[in-house]
């Protein structure tokens, strides 16, 4: 039986019978070995040592190929109780001479049996492995049966639900696997359930049966995945499916709250088919897979998994209220965007080896920026581009942790440690300059040669590269090593002459900002600005350290100048003197949102502007700006300030003139979305009794200001604000407000919450004590939400005693968390902090541990920057 999917340069072919899949092109796994190879001496074996490691890959990929694994596990109704499993994992060897290692990331009292071609062997299981004696492997088809007890570490078990979660290398916590990508291979998975559970997989429902109060389920075999993509989720769910534009979907979902559901479910399934069309139209390749189904999880840890035919998302963005925002709209369609996109890239075509993981990150967040764009009305692609991407990938790439877009990688243990913004930010941003480089047409034309080419297999990011390198005068190669393989920013400086009323020169230069001889070639655009709000812009080729605008002789001499004025330009522009003072002027919400962007950083640089001045400079500009987008990014920026970079006593100085003009701007503003950005902003800064106290009468009558929508989620987050400032009337807040969640799911997050937000330091004490635990972790997003409050600037004289334990436990939470639960730890820990002794802190630990892993060193910089930076601006 042929897959769906097949364009005459590959083809994969199951082979019925022995769940196998035979791959016909571009897999290294498939290379037989020459007479010379066969006829050489034995190899010596491949170390056990924990993890998987590059050596380990790549000898399992010269001899293994022809993959497939048939999987039944036994799911009891109580979350506490084992899950019983039996495996069958059936591969081609071409080389027997030495032992296979399959991994399993368990206790060795787990396996209880082991077959290797018929025959039981022993149990030799340790550092991670289970491994296979050679005496009773042979070259040609080899089968190995198991009976074991399935790891819980990334099974995700709730007390009526449970979701497998597998990236990067988690598979090997449930079952034992190869679990590496680029040994692809089908999946046969079989569950017997409670009777009143549902359940989504890879594969489509084969049949159902029911017996002794249990029914066994058993899905068809998947299409050929690596193994971080094998996923099902079961449980009590509410399972919706709709056809539309001619496809078949499947929905499980525990959603509870009707107005969300009837708001959400139709566009949850438009987005889904614009998104597929807009995809197979610029790939020019259909779907390539069997099935496309999705599934909402309560508090799931990222915002969306791309398991082929079984999509995970976190439920709170997909499921939108009366009172959603325009902006929780778009980032919706974005993510829907993302995770559709990885079906091509990332599913289709897989990286080899996980250095190159943010290849599909790039190209989902590429594409759903350019589906966004036509899928969602009144989006402006341009504008969320820039409040999307640059703030969050300068966050980290001004830091001292930076990290470059491609990181080398030895042991797949470590591959959650290159996830972050840069793969997600600064990667998007590289590759619209690359494309901008070629020109779009070529661009596309080269993608859909490399999906065509690696179709069901994998590449490398050099792959890519050398196929677009074909389509372009540009040295792709240079280009490539300053962008991609190497971490950093530039800083821009300009000198501009003028005579007679007019621009003589204009001349621009760039200069690492770690001072090294890098140069990053970019296109950007600079725009003279003049009187009564006419503009000339003009387009800057910067492939020099410094390079002069001709095109900008002879014009009239501005008022001002903006440098990246449509926000494409990567690094830390220059300030024009005047620009602040224009800011209004400019009709271009872009243009003004490069403008925020360029004021703080060069804010936080300590050029040319500091926080008490740029705070001024918003307050101004805030009553003014229309744009929601713009509102959003303002108010952030505005809290940041206040929060980070002002002192205690100079908070409660400004409070009262900050809270008037924040709930002045909030009337005035015409538009819902933009009020409700304002109120929570008035909520974030809310100092004097007096604006409590109004908060808290809202809270109690449940009463919004006019003309803004809240919700039950956020009448919760305002209790939370109130319980974190010890309102007077704060402690009935939480448990009355806990009697108003009707949904199961967020009462218990409020519950787990609770202690984090006592009044009482030892409660909160022993919540903090409570988090060493690893099972007191086990719901990541709460934990995050939960260190957030504890560590609240509200809070920080009694919470900054937390901060050596929480450092010590980041080794652990980077082997027993997802893979950005490390980095959410750190940065709720450390977010808020602006005292010496906390860099003290940081400093002292990374002193004291010299050795650090230099991964979760960069990771740890990275968050500790804002502590650092407060230090110097903080005066």
């Amino acid at each position: 039986m042929k897959l769906p999917y097949s364009n005459g340069a590959r083809r994969c072919v199951f082979l019925l019978g022995l769940g196998l899949v035979s791959c016909a092109k571009n897999l290294a796994v498939t290379n037989s070995p020459s007479a010379a190879t066969t006829a050489a001496a034995t190899p010596a074996p491949v170390a056990v040592v924990p993890g998987v490691s590059q050596e380990l890959a790549q000898d399992r990929a010269r001899r293994i190929s022809r993959l497939g694994y048939d999987l039944h596990l036994t799911i009891p109704a109580g979350k506490a109780a084992p899950i019983a499993a039996t495996e069958t994992v059936r591969f081609h060897l071409t080389d027997a001479r030495q032992p296979v290692q399959l991994d399993f990331k368990e206790q060795t009292a787990n396996l209880k049996r082991v077959v290797v071609n018929g025959q039981p062997v022993a149990i030799d299981h340790h550092d991670e492995h289970l491994v296979l004696p050679a005496a009773r492997l042979q070259t040609g088809l080899n089968e190995v049966s198991l009976e074991f007890v399935a790891g819980n570490q990334s099974l995700n078990r709730n007390e009526d639900f449970l979701y497998t979660l597998l990236v990067p290398d988690r598979a090997r916590t449930v079952f034992p696997v190869f679990d590496q990508p680029n040994l692809k291979a089908s999946f046969t998975l079989t569950l017997t359930l409670p009777t009143t559970w549902q359940a989504l997989a890879n594969g489509p429902l084969q049949d159902s049966t029911v017996a002794a109060g249990t029914k066994t389920l058993r899905f068809a075999p998947s299409d050929t995945i690596s193994t971080y993509l094998f996923s099902f989720a079961a449980g009590k769910f509410t399972r919706v499916s709709r056809r539309v534009e001619g496809r078949e979907m499947q929905f499980l979902h525990r959603e509870t709250d009707k107005d969300k559901l009837r708001l959400s479910l139709d566009p949850i399934f438009r987005i889904h088919a614009d998104a597929l069309t807009f995809l197979q139209d610029y790939t020019g390749i259909p779907y390539p897979f069997r099935k496309f189904d999705f599934v909402a999880l309560p508090d799931f840890q990222y915002g969306g998994m791309e398991h082929v035919g079984a999509i995970d998302y976190k439920a709170s963005t997909l499921f939108l209220d009366e009172g959603a925002t325009q902006d929780q709209k778009i980032s919706r369609s974005n993510l829907i965007a993302h995770e559709t996109a990885h079906m091509w890239f990332g599913d289709l075509v897989t990286m080899q080896w996980f250095n190159d993981v943010w290849m599909k990150e790039v190209f989902a967040n590429f594409m759903a920026d350019k589906i966004t764009q036509v899928a969602v009305s009144g989006s402006n692609y341009d504008l969320k581009f820039v409040i999307d991407h640059y703030p969050a990938a300068y966050g980290i790439d001004r830091t001292s942790g930076a990290n470059p877009i491609r990181q080398e990688l030895d042991n797949l243990k470590d591959a959650g440690s290159l996830y972050g913004n840069i793969i997600y930010h600064k990667a998007p941003i590289m590759m619209r300059q690359l494309e901008r480089l070629m020109g779009e047409e070529p661009f596309r034309q080269g993608l859909q040669e490399y999906l065509q080419k690696y179709s069901f297999g994998n590449a490398t990011w050099p792959d890519l590269i050398q196929i677009l390198d074909e389509r372009t005068p540009a040295d792709l190669q240079v280009w490539n090593q300053v962008w991609v393989n190497q971490p950093g920013r530039p800083l821009f400086d300009y000198a501009l002459s003028i005579s007679n009323g007019r621009i003589t020169s204009l001349e621009l230069s760039q200069q690492a900002e770690d001072k090294s001889e890098r140069l990053w070639p970019q296109l950007f655009e600079v725009l003279l600005v003049y009187p009564g709000g006419r503009t000339k812009e003009l387009t800057v080729n910067m492939n020099q350290r410094q390079v002069s605008v001709p095109q900008a002789a002879g014009e009239a001499a501005p008022a001002f100048i903006l440098f990246n004025s449509t926000g494409l330009g990567y690094g830390v522009f220059p300030l024009d003197k005047q620009l602040a003072a224009g800011l209004a002027t400019l009709p271009n919400p872009v243009a003004r949102a490069a403008a925020y962007v360029n004021l703080y950083e060069n804010m936080l640089n300590g050029r040319s502007i500091g926080p008490r001045q740029l705070l001024e400079v918003y307050r101004q500009a805030l009553p003014k700006e229309k744009e929601e987008l713009n509102v959003k990014l303002l108010t952030g920026q505005l809290t940041d300030i206040y929060w980070k970079l002002l002192r205690p006593a100079e908070r409660v100085a400004l409070a009262p003139a900050l809270e008037k003009e924040l709930w002045q701007a909030l009337q005035q503003n015409p538009a819902a979305n933009s009020k409700k950005l304002l109120f929570k902003a008035y909520q974030s800064v809310a100092l004097t009794k007096e604006a409590q106290t109004r908060l808290y009468q809202l809270w109690d009558q449940q009463q919004a200001p006019a003309g803004v929508k809240l919700t039950e989620d956020d009448y919760t987050v305002l209790a939370l604000a109130l319980a974190v400032r010890d309102y007077p009337a704060a402690a009935p807040i939480l448990p009355r407000q806990l009697t108003r969640i009707q949904n199961p799911d967020r009462k218990k997050r409020m519950e787990f919450l609770l202690p984090a937000l006592a009044p009482d330091v030892p409660t909160r004490d022993a919540f903090f004590a409570s988090l060493a635990d690893e099972k007191n972790r086990e719901k990541e997003a709460w934990v995050t939400s939960a260190l957030a409050y504890l560590h609240h600037p509200l809070r920080a004289a009694t919470s900054e005693k937390y901060l050596p334990q929480s450092l010590a436990l980041l080794e652990e939470i980077q082997q027993t968390g997802d893979i950005f639960f490390p980095y959410s730890w750190l940065q709720a820990t450390l977010g808020s902090y602006q005292t010496p002794t906390a860099a003290r802190t940081v400093r002292d630990f990374l002193a004291a541990h010299p050795n650090y892993n230099p991964k979760l060193r960069a990771k740890l910089l990275q968050a500790a920057d804002d502590v650092f930076r407060a230090e110097k601006l903080v005066l």
